[in-house]
């Protein structure tokens, strides 16, 4: 079987997790597949190429492989909903963000369910739990960015069109003011509009693991994917001319995670 994360450790008080940018679909999980589920639209396409320059920084990587249609690496185990009332995908996706299905016959079932949190969930969370407790232990605090991307319109799950840059800290429960606050200033004046705790402020990971009274401060960052490639195109490609600027933001607010 394909790993399921590639970890790349540093030793500055910072991870960056990428939970949802894997392609990776095992064979008898794409057999049971629609075809615009075998496509895989709602993957946060190439978000770990503008996160490669976060190991020369000090800061640790973690990037998941496999697709977010096999399990969702940003659901807890036991289906809690992020957003009750609204709209959203669930630990293993029935549907895409726009309400088409992904299989064609019946969705997996409990004991499927279980199957993959134990093989695909599980493994990725025990490593970002202990990088996270490695860092605190050497540094007495750490810091985590969920980074993140998703269409910037999507009418089922929010009207309009999204800001670039969607900042979430769980309403401040996972991470201090101040610290927000230097984050989102590293961000403004270069271009790209931004908001912090809007409609999207923070899965499971920023919920679960922001503990700030314990040291641990994190937040989640979904980009609007027009910042960095073109959403219309038949086929994902990632820009690196338009990726440019946004890499040059993204440096500035790891840069913003790190000051002590």
């Amino acid at each position: 079987m394909a790993p399921i994360f590639h970890l790349t450790q540093g030793d500055a008080p910072l991870i960056v997790s990428v939970p949802h940018a894997g392609t990776i679909l095992p064979d008898d999980i794409a057999a049971q597949l629609t075809p615009i589920g075998r496509a895989m639209v709602d993957t946060d396409w190439f978000v770990d190429r503008l996160y490669t320059f976060v190991p020369e920084t000090g800061a640790t990587l973690l990037v998941a492989t496999h697709s977010r249609t096999v399990v969702d690496l940003n659901r807890s185990p036991d289906g809690e909903k992020l957003y009750p009332g609204q709209a959203e995908t669930g630990l293993c996706p029935t549907e895409t963000f726009s309400g088409e299905p992904l299989y064609t016959a019946a969705p997996p079932d409990q004991a499927e369910i279980a199957r993959r949190v134990a093989t695909y969930w599980r493994p990725y969370h025990d490593a970002l739990s202990a990088e996270l407790g490695r860092l605190k232990r050497r540094h007495g605090f750490v810091r985590l960015l969920d980074g993140h991307s998703i269409l910037g319109e999507i009418p089922r799950l929010f009207e309009g069109a999204l800001p670039d840059l969607n900042f979430g800290t769980n309403s401040g429960a996972a991470m201090s003011a101040a610290l927000a606050g230097r984050i989102v200033a590293a961000a403004a004046g270069h271009g790209f509009s931004h908001v912090l705790d809007g409609r999207f402020r923070g899965g499971a990971i920023t919920r679960h693991y922001g503990q700030p009274a314990e040291g641990v401060h994190t937040i989640q960052l979904e980009l609007a994917q027009r910042t960095y490639m073109d959403e219309s195109a038949a086929t994902p490609t990632h820009d690196a001319l338009r990726a440019a600027p946004l890499i040059g933001v993204l440096k500035r607010v790891v840069a913003a995670l790190l000051e002590a």
